[in-house]
């Protein structure tokens, strides 16, 4: 049988200073949690924002 591989799940990207759901993306499990700076709108500033799956 073949290997069945690891589907694509939607994770959302959570400003750490607001707590604003700001970005959504599907990535396939596993790996680190994504820490990346973006940009948020009620803010109006780059700011971290971490992987959390709602």
């Amino acid at each position: 049988m073949a290997k069945k591989s690891k589907k694509a799940e939607t994770v959302f990207l959570v400003c750490e200073e607001s707590g604003d759901y700001n970005y959504s993306l599907r990535r396939k499990p596993g790996g680190e949690k994504l820490r990346l700076k973006k940009y948020c709108a009620r803010l109006r500033k780059h700011t971290v924002h971490v992987e959390k799956k709602k």
